[in-house]
């Protein structure tokens, strides 16, 4: 038997006031991090402030970026055994926060919203609210 790769992402974690940024991609009910898959040859780096970039309209700036951790689950709408692996990632950024290409709509999540968003995301919530980071 083989296993499968983990889905490799990764994300944005942006907290403002105990409120984690959260997205929701057009036709979808869950909520997760804004970030996405890297293209070949990209870093984490590369692929955080491209896909924020396209996703929110905003620059990450690159100097700020600070990893926060790396987190594992069942890949949301996969077959059972299919795990994401979700490299997390802290940064500020400039621009203005605006919903772009597939994303429908930014919100601000505290820990109440846990069920609202996926399996590996309800881990990092967990994490947030052990550290403090998020409101319950």
């Amino acid at each position: 038997m083989t296993t499968q790769a983990a889905i490799d992402k990764i994300a944005w974690i942006h907290i403002v006031d105990g409120r984690v940024l959260g997205a929701r991609s057009k036709g979808k009910d869950t909520y997760y991090f804004p970030g996405g898959k890297r293209e070949a040859g990209e870093s984490d780096e590369e692929t955080l402030v491209r896909e924020i970039e396209e996703e929110l309209s905003v620059r990450i700036t690159t100097d700020s970026i600070q990893y926060y951790g790396t987190f594992e689950a069942q890949a949301d709408g996969k077959p059972a055994g299919v795990m994401v692996r979700m490299t997390c990632y802290c940064g500020e950024f400039t621009g203005k926060l605006q919903s772009a290409a597939e994303i429908e709509e930014c919100v601000w999540l505290t820990y109440q919203d846990r069920e609202r968003v996926s399996a590996v995301s309800q881990i990092i919530f967990d994490h947030l609210l052990e550290q403090n980071l998020i409101s319950k």
